[in-house]
């Protein structure tokens, strides 16, 4: 199936992890650890991101983030770019560090929030990386050491979590290791971790025909933790139509279609179009490629700047030009398409 787009917007909370590439560290040491560390003090602060949870284990973090108004991806780009050169710099090796682009999970606060400070802070429980809560209160590479008022992390949002506890600090504390403590035996929490039911019924529309009650929607988007109310205001509040793509995939339309069709209608060789050429026709073809691919079937950017061998921001001019000759000329990629605002 194509690659979803983000879903974000101001203020919404995101469950956000990130992997070394073939699960390999991501952290030689301390000192790798600590740099990890002076990155978040400083893009947390000039982006106005708050956190709430986090962990650091060997070849991947996790973070409990609130989106600021620069957007979840600005952050996480700043943040991994930065630590990924520094890192490649220090190790004098070459090529990506992560595994992909992060994966994010926007979740539903007033059900999901203490839940996921739990699942986070407990990773090293899991993992064998300390031995018991007196060894994770005491690990200086997680939030939960924070909470408990054993050392200090300015970047960590620590009073508002406390707060969702009630009572005094002292008090809020003890329930907040409390409820730690009364995860131990939960072991992997698979359902925090979003849902998947819509790819494999074929639409949000065959989700709620086959699922009509709201409990059971409740993981019905791999992007999206919580009820069915919440994934529907938020698919609605992205102005997303995710009925318009799974039936794209569903009639075989995929990248090498957009392709064909691209360069069909600007008359051209499809070859031709993936090359480096700006030269019209052959750059109408390819913007209108790029936005279809984008836009439409959910390619990632960073795939298609791999196969036009384009940068980021060459492969994002693209996808805009190529939506503004999709409007002007009213080419569609199938008459299925949720319209050309998006």
């Amino acid at each position: 199936m194509p690659r979803q787009s983000r879903l974000d917007a101001p203020g919404l909370l995101h469950h956000v992890m990130i992997r070394g590439i073939e699960r390999k560290p991501i952290f030689s040491d301390d000192q790798d650890r600590d740099a990890l560390m002076d990155r978040l003090a400083l893009v947390l602060s000039e982006t106005q991101t708050a956190c709430y949870a986090w962990v650091f284990m060997d070849n991947h973090a996790h973070f409990l983030f609130r989106s600021p108004p620069a957007g979840i991806s600005h952050v996480m780009r700043r943040l991994m770019t930065g630590y990924a050169g520094y890192f490649n710099r220090r190790h004098f090796r070459h090529g990506p560090l992560f595994q992909n682009r992060f994966k994010t999970v926007l979740c539903q606060e007033n059900a999901y929030f203490k839940e996921l400070v739990r699942y986070i802070h407990l990773n090293p429980l899991r993992a064998g990386a300390v031995s018991d809560l007196k060894g994770l209160a005491a690990h200086r590479y997680c939030g939960h050491r924070v909470l408990l008022g054993k050392g200090p992390c300015p970047w960590q949002d620590a009073e508002f979590v406390l707060a969702s506890f009630g009572g005094s600090l002292r008090a809020s504390r003890k329930r907040y290791n409390d409820f730690v403590k009364a995860g131990l035996t939960m072991g992997r929490r698979e359902d925090l971790t979003g849902g998947g039911l819509v790819r494999s019924l074929g639409g949000w529309d065959a989700v709620k025909a086959s699922f009509p009650s709201k409990e059971s929607r409740q993981k019905s988007d791999q992007r999206i933790l919580g009820d069915g109310d919440f994934v529907r205001s938020i698919l609605t509040q992205a102005k997303e139509n995710l009925s318009a793509k799974y039936l794209l995939a569903a009639k075989g339309i995929d990248k090498a279609s957009a392709l064909e069709k691209a360069s069909g209608l600007f008359g051209v060789d499809p070859e031709w179009v993936l090359r480096k050429i700006r030269t019209r026709p052959l750059a109408d073809a390819r913007s209108l490629y790029c936005y279809w691919a984008a836009r439409k079937l959910g390619v990632s950017q960073a795939e298609l700047a791999i196969e036009l061998s384009l940068s980021s921001s060459g492969i994002a001019r693209a996808v805009e030009r190529g939506r503004r000759i999709a409007l002007v000329n009213d080419y569609t990629l199938d008459g299925c398409e949720s319209g050309l605002s998006s």
